[in-house]
């Protein structure tokens, strides 16, 4: 086993850079009080999505590990958690039109930090599974509802929906590298109440968050169905391209633990590249987006998607799989803005709605690639789980840009003068 120190100097700096990308972006803008709004939901998604991500990976061993439960029993505590997210997403949305959005993120990172609470003092199954219930509510309140506010400025700064997946993957490594460095030292229960507590700092910093300015937006009362018909196109691409990446992922840790024998610390490192590049290259990639158009860019992605899905069959070692999973985090660094922007645009004013049903459908294409590749990596060889994957990854090639031309947005983002 890999022994991982925590380089503080270096999360230090990388927040501290991220930190100068938040107030440049606000420098660009102009309402004040729109930018601090903004810059309140990019810190708060920081905080939370590192809690997130951080449980998300040690939940299936602390499960087995500390409490007993037997696979079976893990799956549906997985599949309670992800089920509830689903069905809460949509309400989750009308709220955040209906409601202050401010409100209903800071609830939704309260209740996660319930949720990681429940975990740390969990003795049973029962404690678990209602702790993994009301975690997949609160993400549901806490991820739609942010995106929402980060998604008001859209129209003044295109850059918005990168800047915010800049800020959900440096929290998500920073979590992975301090959390993986602490748990031998204060075990999983500690690490959980660690995580409750940034989901509280989060809480904070949303319900502190200025109010936004009447803007009239919310009287146009669309309903959720008209919101989905609308956003039709892009689901479909949604949940394939999710699928996908889902399945990818997953394909890669099964691969790690059973075909190389790595531990959890060392599979870390393996995604932490990526994970890096993902934080520092969104808003970069942002710049292609405004000189070449999403469409030109989203078949990019897809081509250097596909290109790791290919290589990842043939990668001799650990290091050459971290290697090409920075390409495949670049790709998704391009993807998910682009896809979260032209949902945003095409909901109008209805944006908590939009993104309600927008996620709903991540999650299930998540759900979809998972089984997919686990039923994949049991009954067929590696190569051909892989390059199954890499198909449908190079179909996104025709089918996303398409999707995205259907809803009629413009291919290259205008903002406000």
């Amino acid at each position: 086993m890999v022994k991982l120190s925590i380089p503080f100097g270096v999360v230090r700096t990388v927040f501290g850079v991220w930190g100068l990308t938040v107030v440049e972006g606000d420098r660009r803008s102009r309402g004040t009080r729109g930018d601090e709004r903004e810059k309140s939901a990019l810190w708060a998604a920081a905080f939370a999505n590192g809690p997130n991500e951080l449980i998300d990976f040690v939940l299936p061993l602390w499960a087995g590990a500390a409490i007993g439960l037997s696979a079976t029993e893990v799956g549906v505590l997985l599949a309670a958690e992800m089920a509830l997210s689903v069905v809460v997403r949509p309400a989750a949305g009308v709220l955040a039109d209906r409601w202050d959005r401010r409100r209903t993120a800071a609830l939704g990172a309260l209740l996660y930090a319930l949720s990681c609470a429940g975990y740390a003092v969990a003795q049973g199954a029962v404690t678990a599974y209602v702790a993994a219930a009301v975690g997949g509510a609160g993400g549901a309140l806490l991820w739609v509802a942010v995106r929402a506010i980060v998604g008001e400025r859209l129209a003044e700064d295109s850059a918005v929906f990168p800047r915010l997946f800049s800020a959900r993957e440096t929290g998500a490594w920073v979590a992975f590298v301090v959390g993986l460095s602490l748990i031998g030292r204060i075990g999983f229960a500690g690490v959980f109440w660690a995580c409750a507590a940034a989901c509280a700092v989060a809480a904070v910093l949303l319900g502190t968050a200025p109010r936004r300015h009447a803007t009239g937006e919310r009287a146009t009362g669309l309903g959720l169905r008209v919101v989905g018909r609308r956003l039709r196109p892009v689901l479909f691409a949604v949940v394939m391209t999710t699928a996908a990446e889902s399945a990818v992922g997953l394909l890669l840790l099964l691969h790690l633990q059973r075909g190389f024998g790595l531990g959890v610390v060392e599979t870390a490192w393996v995604f932490l590249p990526g994970a890096v590049a993902m934080s520092v290259g969104a808003e970069h990639l942002h710049r292609y987006v405004l000189r070449f158009g999403r469409r030109r860019v989203l078949v990019a992605a897809s081509l250097a998607g596909c290109a790791f899905a290919v290589g990842l069959a043939w990668a001799p070692n650990p290091c050459a799989i971290a290697a090409l999973w920075v390409l495949s985090g670049l790709a998704w660094a391009a993807v998910v803005p682009v896809q979260q922007a032209v949902v945003a645009e095409a909901s109008g004013g209805q944006v908590g709605r939009g993104m309600g049903v927008y996620e709903a459908a991540c999650l299930v294409g998540a759900l979809v690639g998972s089984v997919v590749a686990g039923a994949l990596y049991d009954g067929a060889h590696w190569r051909v789980a892989c390059l199954a994957a890499a198909g449908v990854i190079l179909a996104g090639a025709v089918v996303v840009p398409r999707a995205v031309r259907a809803l009629g947005v413009p291919d290259v983002p205008v903002e406000e003068v």
